[in-house]
């Protein structure tokens, strides 16, 4: 158990812990004061997030090599940190056709903490440790911490575990570098300062995390394959909007017309990568099949049969 009095000193100095010198008036402030002061703090958020592109780039490399080795991702969290993984996770398979496993979010309390807090549940370190252990975590996984505060025990515990066990681990908190003292293989911290409410993380913080969770999966899913041109090629056809979304990108890709789209996709259970295959390299399903699998799933080479490197 944390003392107490340590706590408390750890919490003065962080900087997602600090007042905000251009919101301290604004229990006063009309209601546009109070809008105008919270969207420019949040202007600060992308360039902080910016600064730590290179430490992004390595973590999507590892994620990357993963991934081709059949890894998966486990973000780890509590609160408003937990929360965006799990958002983070829940949206790749819809958006990339990726199986639910391949991307998982832990958080602190369980499943029923995503809809009401359960802010205790983050206060355990062991209990990190054994969310992933119930998840079968093992090498090749990679693990990846966030917390804003880069302290949270339930999260610290679980990266902890993650590299006794072989596994690389990331880091996503918005306190400095230079403050950052835990043992990861890549640390990104995107220092937004203090919050327009002093210590309301769901604010500048959650945002800055929510950008650097969609830059780590979107550019891994780039580099696997799962988009053509700046096109979700391996979205499931779940939904009408999704059905229809598969038509449009087959009829933007191809120029083919709509019942020509939908001829073609009916014809290879709905695969778009499969059916831009099939249009624009002229061969057959089982064909623009093989090619696809020859690629590792990658579309251009499919279409114009580069099947060297």
């Amino acid at each position: 158990m944390t003392d107490p009095s340590s706590l408390f000193a750890e919490l003065q100095t962080l900087a997602t812990e600090q007042r905000n010198p251009l919101s301290m008036e604004i229990d006063t402030a009309s209601v546009r004061e109070i809008l105008e002061i919270i969207n420019t703090e949040d202007h600060k958020v992308p360039i902080a997030v910016r600064e730590e592109i290179p430490h992004i780039e390595q973590a999507v490399e590892i994620v990357v090599e993963a991934f081709r080795q059949g890894g998966r991702l486990f973000y780890v969290g509590a609160g408003t940190s937990g929360r965006l993984g799990i958002l983070d996770a829940s949206e790749c398979p819809p958006t990339y056709g990726t199986p639910p496993e391949m991307v998982q979010g832990l958080i602190a309390g369980g499943p029923k903490a995503v809809f009401r807090s359960q802010e205790g549940a983050e206060d355990v370190e062991e209990n990190g440790a054994r969310a992933l252990e119930e998840a079968g975590v093992a090498p090749p996984d990679v693990v990846c911490g966030i917390a804003a505060s880069r302290r949270t025990p339930y999260v610290v515990g679980a990266v902890a575990y993650a590299r006794t066990i072989g596994c690389k681990t990331l880091f996503v908190t918005c306190n400095p570098r230079s403050e950052f003292n835990l043992a990861v293989d890549v640390a990104i911290c995107a220092v937004v300062g203090p919050e327009v409410i002093m210590g309301s993380t769901r604010m500048k913080s959650g945002t800055a995390q929510k950008l650097v969770l969609n830059m780590i999966t979107t550019a891994s899913m780039v580099r696997i394959g799962k988009v053509y041109e700046n096109m979700m090629v391996d979205l499931q056809m779940t939904s009408k909007k999704l059905i229809e979304r598969s038509k449009r990108t087959v009829m933007m890709v191809t120029g083919v017309d709509y019942a020509e789209a939908s001829r073609v996709l009916e014809s290879v259970s709905g695969h778009v990568k499969t059916a831009l295959v099939v249009i624009l390299a002229g061969v057959s399903a089982e064909e623009a099949k093989q090619r696809l699998e020859t690629t590792n799933g990658f579309v251009r080479p499919a279409i114009i049969g580069d099947f060297g490197a």
